[in-house]
């Protein structure tokens, strides 16, 4: 099981990647990309996914292996990356 800092650098990478996305004009990212690009086992990329939908942040398709086909940010968590960009 992933510790806690484990956990929330998942989740950041996840946004960071599909932020990067969304600024090379690709709104949907597919969910095995996303895997391959950040190297993370698929138990912890659907604890990340699931924790940033229900926060707001992303929408997923979900196969039915429970693992994302296609992942994208909401228009709150462009809103919140925008944000954090800005913070610097």
């Amino acid at each position: 099981m992933a510790t806690l800092r484990e956990r929330k650098n998942y989740r950041q990478a996840v946004m960071n990647s599909l932020y990067a996305a969304v600024a090379a004009n690709r709104p949907e990212v597919s969910g095995s990309a996303l895997r391959d690009e950040l190297g993370m086992p698929d138990e912890d990329l659907f604890a990340a996914c699931a924790y940033l939908v229900g926060e707001g942040l992303i929408t997923v398709d979900w196969t039915s292996h429970k693992t994302p086909a296609t992942v994208s940010l909401t228009h709150e968590g462009i809103r919140f990356m925008e944000a954090e960009e800005e913070r610097g």
